[in-house]
């Protein structure tokens, strides 16, 4: 079965130490699990494997709560039979997401994260932006920059493109610029001389 989040994982926790109504979970989970899957017998022993492009810390979050799930259900002597995790993310990524973790902790004023739109670890990277309250631009060219002060972007979550305009503010400003793990760096370099392009505008200052 495939969980999403931390609060999916947390629901089959619970399942796994309290039971639960079998007909609620597997309409929870419907589009979820493999043909036949029985949350009564199949939870008894678990394996957690993750997408390559999942956040880490969330990762560690949830193989952390069924390795407790499972040691506080059949003990610590049984418990290397009924629990299992691999960690799968790729390096690329992970390295990626450290460096964003950094990021954020400098003072920047905006971020700017460049890859697909159906990018999965593009889109993790937007996520620690957001979650720290940070105005966070998904864009996937430099062409979505323009004319003008205007960018057309993707929002957190968002199904379609929004169009900022006067997004970057006048006088000097610290903008942070990441990339999706199979973004090319001349797409990354175009989108900065963009940015100084719009920055060296008189109504707008030179200092970025």
């Amino acid at each position: 079965m495939v969980v999403l989040n931390l609060a999916e994982a947390e629901y089959v926790a619970d399942y796994i130490l309290h039971g639960g109504n079998r007909d609620e979970f597997l309409s929870k989970f419907a589009n979820a699990h493999s043909a036949g899957f029985d949350p009564d017998k199949d939870l008894e022993a678990v394996g957690i494997a993750n997408q390559t492009t999942m956040l880490k810390g969330e990762t560690e979050q949830i193989g952390k709560l069924f390795e407790r799930t499972m040691l506080k259900k059949y003990g610590p002597l049984e418990l290397n039979e009924h629990f299992h995790s691999f960690n799968t993310i790729c390096d690329a990524t992970q390295e990626r997401q450290d460096a964003m973790f950094s990021l954020v902790e400098a003072d920047i004023d905006l971020m700017v994260v460049i890859g697909g739109f159906n990018s999965s670890n593009t889109t993790h990277l937007q996520e620690i932006a957001v979650e720290r309250d940070i105005p966070s631009f998904h864009i996937d060219s430099a062409a979505r920059i323009g004319p003008g002060n205007r960018i057309e972007h993707k929002p957190l979550h968002g199904s379609t493109l929004a169009t900022d305009t006067e997004w970057l503010p006048a006088g000097k400003i610290s903008v942070g610029v990441t990339s999706g793990a199979s973004t090319p760096d001349k797409a990354v370099q175009a989108v900065i001389e963009k940015i100084f392009a719009i920055k060296s505008q008189p109504n707008l200052g030179e200092e970025v």
